[in-house]
Formats: C-alpha cells, sequence, structure tokens
C-alpha cells in the first residue's frame, strides 16, 4: 500500500501496471462509445428533421429512400443497434424506447459495456477473492451478460450464503460497474442516463439503482434548518482532544455520535495564531427523523444538491459561533458530515466570508464536488469495502479522476462488513495501524491546526427551528413583579403540571363560616348546600420552579349581584367574564417561591409543607406529614369534558384579588366512590381543621375532574374594591 492508498498491482508482461493498463485501455473504450452514441444521436436529428421529413413528402422516391436508409442505421443490429434513436420527444423518443424495452441493446451501449467490464478487470488484479468466490462470479457474469432472472438469483444466493451485509460489502469495490452494466442494458429507458453517467464519470443526477430523479428524494428533506448552542456533558469533554490532530478531530465526531450535533472548536497553531475547526457527524441509521438534517433523506439531498437543512443549520452555528470574517477555517466530515462540509466550500460566498484551508472527507461520496476556493487542500480517504463512498458513481474500478489535485486514499482494509467498515471507529482504526502514512501525510497538512483547543462549544442541528416551548398557549407578554424571593414574572406560567380537583358537597352554613366576615360575599348554592374543592397538583415545570399545591376553595357568587344559579351560567361565558369563582381558604406548596407569589401576588393564604403527589395515573395519591392528610384511591370511570379555566378569590387587607386562571390539556370527569380524603387525627394544621369544619374527614367526593398533563397560566392579582 502505497501512502497515496494505492496498490501496486500486478505487472503486465511488459512490465507496465496491469491495472493502470486495464484503465486507459477502459477510457479510451468509453471514449469510442461516447463517440458512436453522438453520432446516433446526430443520425436520429436527422431523420427526423422537419427539412428530411418535407422532402420525404415532395420526393417520396429519394426521401423515403433517405429516411429508410437512415432508419436502418439506427435500428439494425449490423449498425447502431435497436435503441440508437435518442429523439426527446415524438415518434423518435417512441421507438427508441420500444428498442429498449424489446432488449435491443445500441451498439454505443454494448461499448460502453465493454469499458465497465476492463473496469472490473482492473478491480480484480487487487480483490482476486471475487474470481475465486463462486456466488461473486455467477453475479458478475449474469449482469455483463444483461441475464436479469439469473442475477437476481445469483444476488439472492450471495446473500443466503453470506449474509446481506457481508454480500454487499463484498460487491462495493466494483459496485458501481455492476450498476452501471446493468441500468445499460436493463429495459427501462429511464436508467440510461444514470448509466452513462457511471460510465463516463459524469456527475449523477438520480438514484444511481432506480433511476429516479434525485429530485424526489431530496424534496422529502425539508426545513430551513437551526442550530441551538449545547453542553457537552463532563463524560464528553474527558473524550474531546486537547490538542489539535487529525485523529483528534475524528475521535470528536465519533463522540458526537449521530444525534444531531457539531463541534466548533479555536485552535491555537504554532505560531500563534488562533484558527477554527468545525466537525461534522455523518446520519443517523434507521428511519429519516423529521427533527434532525443527520437522517438518509439529509444525505441524499446533500449527495446531489449543495443546499440542505444541514448545510443551513451548519451556517446558523458558525454564525452564532462568533468566527471572524476572513479567519481560516479547516471542514472535517465523516460520512454525511463529509459531504455536508464539501458542499460549504462550494459556496463561493461561504469562501469569501472564511478562508476555508483544508477540506477532509471520511467515508464521504464527494467525488462530484469541487471546492470553490483553488487554494483549499482536499483530502478523501475511503474504504474500497465501504458502500457509502460509491453513492457518487465513483468506485475503485473507476478509470477517471476527476481531482488530480486532491489527496486521495482508497485503501481495503481487514473489517470487510457493512457498515461495520462505515463506522468511524473502523477508520480510525485503520488510519492507525493499515495506513498510517495517510494520517501522517493529513497531520502534516494540518500543521497550522497542530496546537492547544483553546474553546471548544457543541451545537445541535435541526430541520427547522422549534417554536417556543408552551407555544402557543404559554406565549404571553409577561411583567415583571418585585417579591421577597425576587422578581417574578407574571403571568406564572405552568408549563408540565398535573392535577385532580376533588369536588365536594358540603353544608352552605359551614361554608359561609369559613368565608371572610364581609356580607357580600356568600357560597354558592348547590340545592341545599355548597361546594368546596380540594385542588391537588404536580408542577414539574414552571417559571417559578418544580412544587407540589394543595388548595382548599369555595365556589362563591357574583360579589356585587348573587344570582341563583350563576356558577351554571357562568360555565357557558369566557373565563375572563365570569362574577363567580373560588375563594381560596387555605393554600399548601412545597417552595418558598410558590409560597411567596401566593401570598403577595395573588393574596391566598399560604403556607410551606411538605407533600408527595401522584397524579398521572388512573390510581392517585398525594400525602402531606406536616398537614395530616391523605388523599388515595383509584379513579372511576371517566368522560371527556370541557377544559375548566377558573376564577381565584383571595383577600388582601380590605380588597378582593381576583387571579384568572387559564389551562390547557384533555380534562376528564370521573366518579369519585374511589378517593378517599382521610386527616390524621393528631393534626392540627389550618388546613386539616378547615376540611374538619367542613365535615369532609374520611369522605369521598361527589365527583373528580383530572388531567394528567397539562399548561396553565395564572395571572397577576387584580384588586377588587370589596
Amino acid at each position: 500500500m502505497r501512502a497515496d492508498g494505492s496498490a501496486p498491482g500486478r505487472p503486465a508482461p511488459d512490465g507496465q501496471d496491469a491495472r493502470e493498463l486495464l484503465r486507459r485501455c477502459a477510457r479510451d473504450v468509453v471514449g469510442v462509445a461516447e463517440g458512436i452514441r453522438a453520432v446516433s444521436e446526430r443520425t436520429s436529428t436527422a431523420l427526423f428533421a422537419p427539412a428530411l421529413t418535407v422532402s420525404a413528402r415532395r420526393r417520396p422516391r429519394s426521401g423515403l429512400a433517405a429516411r429508410w436508409a437512415l432508419l436502418r442505421a439506427l435500428t439494425n443490429k449490423q449498425g447502431l443497434g435497436g435503441s440508437a434513436i435518442t429523439a426527446p420527444k415524438g415518434m423518435g423518443h417512441v421507438i427508441g424506447a420500444a428498442g429498449e424495452v424489446l432488449g435491443r441493446e445500441s451498439l454505443a451501449a454494448l461499448v460502453a459495456v465493454t469499458s465497465l467490464r476492463l473496469r472490473i478487470a482492473a478491480v480484480l488484479v487487487d480483490h482476486p477473492e471475487f474470481e475465486r468466490d463462486p456466488g461473486m462470479r455467477r453475479l458478475t457474469e449474469a449482469v455483463t451478460a444483461d441475464k436479469d432472472l439469473a442475477a437476481v438469483r445469483s444476488l439472492r444466493a450471495l446473500f443466503r450464503d453470506q449474509g446481506a451485509q457481508r454480500a454487499l460489502s463484498g460487491l462495493a469495490p466494483v459496485m458501481a460497474e455492476l450498476l452501471a452494466i446493468r441500468a445499460l442494458l436493463d429495459e427501462d429507458p429511464k436508467n440510461d442516463e444514470t448509466g452513462w453517467a457511471l460510465a463516463t464519470g459524469r456527475e449523477l443526477s438520480a438514484d444511481p439503482l432506480h433511476g429516479v430523479s434525485a429530485a424526489h428524494l431530496a424534496g422529502l428533506d425539508k426545513g430551513e434548518g437551526a442550530a441551538e448552542a449545547v453542553d457537552l456533558t463532563d463524560q464528553e469533554r474527558q473524550v474531546i482532544a486537547p490538542e489539535g490532530s487529525f485523529l483528534g478531530f475524528l475521535r470528536n465526531i465519533e463522540m458526537l455520535s449521530t444525534d444531531g450535533r457539531i463541534l466548533l472548536q479555536n485552535v491555537r497553531g504554532p505560531d500563534g495564531v488562533v484558527r477554527y475547526v468545525l466537525q461534522a457527524p455523518g446520519m443517523a441509521p434507521g428511519r429519516p427523523r423529521n427533527d434532525s438534517p443527520q437522517d438518509f433523506v439529509g444525505a441524499w439531498r446533500n449527495l446531489f444538491m449543495a443546499d440542505s437543512p444541514y448545510t443551513r443549520s451548519i451556517l446558523l452555528a458558525l454564525a452564532d459561533y462568533g468566527i471572524p470574517r476572513g479567519a481560516d477555517l479547516a471542514l472535517i466530515g465523516h460520512s454525511e458530515g463529509g459531504i455536508a462540509v464539501m458542499n460549504l466550500a462550494q459556496d463561493e460566498e461561504f469562501c469569501r466570508t472564511y478562508r476555508v484551508t483544508h477540506v477532509i472527507a471520511v467515508g464521504s461520496p464527494v467525488d462530484n464536488k469541487k471546492p470553490a476556493d483553488p487554494r483549499t487542500w482536499v483530502a478523501s480517504i475511503t474504504n474500497q469495502h465501504d458502500i457509502v463512498p460509491v453513492l457518487d458513481g465513483r468506485g475503485a474500478g473507476s478509470a477517471f479522476d476527476p481531482h488530480p489535485n486532491w489527496y486521495e486514499v482508497d485503501y481495503t482494509g481487514p473489517a470487510h462488513e457493512f457498515p461495520l467498515c462505515h463506522m468511524l471507529r473502523e477508520y480510525i482504526e485503520h488510519l492507525r495501524t493499515v495506513v498510517p502514512e495517510a494520517r501522517e501525510r493529513v497531520d502534516e497538512a494540518l500543521a497550522p491546526y497542530r496546537g492547544p483547543v483553546v474553546r471548544t462549544q457543541a451545537y445541535q442541528l435541526k430541520d427547522r427551528a422549534n417554536p417556543p416551548e408552551g407555544y402557543p398557549f404559554l406565549t404571553l407578554p409577561t411583567t415583571s413583579v418585585p417579591t421577597a424571593a425576587g422578581p417574578v414574572d407574571v403571568p406564572v406560567r405552568y408549563y408540565d403540571s398535573s392535577a385532580a380537583h376533588l369536588c365536594f358537597r358540603v353544608d352552605a352554613g359551614a361554608a359561609r363560616g369559613l368565608l371572610p366576615d364581609v356580607t357580600w360575599m356568600t357560597p354558592s348554592r348547590l340545592g341545599r348546600g355548597a361546594m368546596a374543592v380540594l385542588s391537588l397538583y404536580e408542577h414539574r415545570c414552571t417559571t417559578i420552579g418544580p412544587y407540589t399545591e394543595i388548595v382548599l376553595s369555595v365556589l362563591v357568587d357574583d360579589l356585587w349581584r348573587p344570582r341563583p344559579y350563576d356558577v351554571a351560567l357562568d360555565l357557558l361565558r369566557r373565563a375572563d367574564l365570569r362574577r363567580t369563582g373560588r375563594h381560596v381558604l387555605c393554600l399548601a406548596v412545597t417552595s418558598e417561591e410558590a409560597r411567596v407569589v401566593g401570598q403577595e401576588i395573588w393574596a391566598q393564604p399560604a403556607l410551606r409543607v411538605t407533600a408527595e403527589a401522584d397524579l398521572t395515573g388512573r390510581r392517585i395519591g398525594v400525602r402531606s406529614p406536616d398537614l395530616g392528610m391523605t388523599v388515595d384511591g383509584r379513579l372511576g370511570r371517566g368522560m371527556r369534558c370541557p377544559e375548566a379555566d377558573w376564577i381565584l378569590y383571595g383577600r388582601r387587607g380590605e380588597s378582593t384579588i381576583r387571579t384568572l386562571v387559564r389551562t390547557h390539556g384533555r380534562l376528564r370527569l370521573h366518579t369519585g366512590a374511589g378517593i378517599r380524603l382521610r386527616l390524621d387525627t393528631a393534626a392540627d394544621a389550618p388546613l386539616a381543621g378547615q376540611l374538619r369544619r367542613l365535615g369532609l374527614e374520611g369522605a369521598r367526593p361527589r365527583f373528580v375532574l383530572t388531567c394528567p398533563q397539562f399548561m396553565q397560566h395564572r395571572s397577576a392579582g387584580a384588586v377588587l374594591p370589596r
């Protein structure tokens, strides 16, 4: 193995390298094939030229004879072949397509297949295992002979005998040639352009397997791109290379895995200049993911199109990182990451913004790309048994070198199974043990970046930016209110909470005795009784921190003009237009900030306690040793009901504080027979005493309103002159 990744091959009888001799011959033969194809195109143009058509009508004897001669030259097997007519549309296109469907290959295609067979022979010089393996030999012979049924049988036998992964990896060195032969000889005319692109080394514009336009698959990769700075874990920070080196950068990429992150670093070079390195991982295995550009459809779009959500996300990350204009930047990527960074290097505007000094792609199909800045040093490192680098149409047997100035290493490693041979871990090990001269050459080129790392930042990339948390329900203007616990933004927002509201029918006189000593506040009558509500909350994420909340309240009438059945009528009104509400008798919370907010902003009698709550399942439970209270039981049958917005009342001096509570979640109404409220007989806490006065010790609620997950916001208390 030479330092450029090439093997010496077997010498020909005259002392020449047999592999290079076969490839030169393949180039000459495919040049002849293109010449024949050009003749076919000119002949087809002449056959269907309007002037010849008019001549045939005016002088049938000579005109028809000329057209017949041209048609025979295009369709006769002794001429240009059965499908040599290449008219883009009209009758000529129909005749040419019919020739292909009938299996009559053109002379140009047959000559191109000869060139491809020479390329396969060149690969066999370095891979004698193909000749020794009967399954590989049968498949190659069936494909080159255009025997579809035999090719399918051979491929199935290969998969059955060796397993799909090993068989695909074994075919990787000649995959491009076999696909090109299949595209040129099959009966589908849509595959012709793909076959000719593979045979002649031109840029692919379609899937080499089926001739489907790349735009169809690339169109599935949608999004404007987004990037968010994220912190590395302590374990990941220990893995990050402290100094710049080729293997160090690759190990950083391996550490990132394929969860949608990239890494940006500042490296202080030997000359004291700070330079920048972008490190981009490859695609994640499995199904396409709509949240990350590192997936299959993203890789496909990057392969054929320069602009993608991956590249847009990287641009946003670079802008956020703050790289100065004109700074030196090295781009290093594996698999899809290598394609993405090469796409960035192709962008002239990007190269005007930053000086792209190096682009290094490992295990990436980048042969159909070219950096905009001719000064950019490019390296491509591939394993011949890795299928992914072959997707650009240039495999181990390619007779063309589109980038003579690149440093290319195409080696044969000990790992042949795919996807094992595509993993970055294997490439790192091979650069250490199989092709160490390649590692040394790249490190030599990266000499300006061989220094201490002075800054590291990871970015999470996404196909599209996520809306703010809680959008749109919790996206609303806020005001900062000073409190004893510090400034608090109101409305207070609850992003992830669970709740259970236990509704009890209580004696109206007992309820009135717990309300403030004012004549105009009366409990809402439900028949002969009133309603008390014991609300249990488990707030997991809020703007004032997580906490558990227990609230005892009584439904009260309109503070100015109480009317019968106000509660029932208010259910038909918007929450902000309601006149009735729930007067809070006691608020118990488990955090000091929540206690201060409840007392100072909402004017509710708040106290801090310890409590545990589990409100997410069919069985709910809340226990507070400080309150001497336990709620436990299994919810009965339930049904969906409208979302419950509330009006809460509190008292501050001679005024009433009105708080609007809006909720968004799936509220359910349950029977309360399975739920029981228990009080510790020794408990004398304010809440327990109020529950006893209402006669709720050991009681079961009439019904329970539950919501295992919801969002909520509570406004600042509005002062009412009552």
